[in-house]
């Protein structure tokens, strides 16, 4: 299983599942981060958090926690 936080720098992939539960997931899919979506890998702070992504045409930066529940697979 790969995840979001795994992904490299100008990488692309799409999410295939959403881990976690309640308001953490919610949270998640509110940013747009749903089934189906790519996503590219723009930066990632010097200590590795957050990661910031485009997704949906738009830049968003995603803490390493949240990132380890996105499952994901090369686009």
């Amino acid at each position: 299983m790969n995840t979001l936080k795994e992904a490299k720098i100008g990488q692309t992939v799409k999410v295939v599942k959403l881990h976690g539960e309640g308001a953490v997931k919610r949270r998640i899919m509110d940013m747009g981060l749903t089934k189906g979506v790519t996503v590219t890998v723009r930066k990632v702070a010097p200590l590795g958090d957050p990661i910031e992504v485009t997704v949906r045409g738009y830049e968003l930066s995603v803490r390493k926690a949240d990132a380890a529940m996105i499952e994901v697979e090369d686009a």
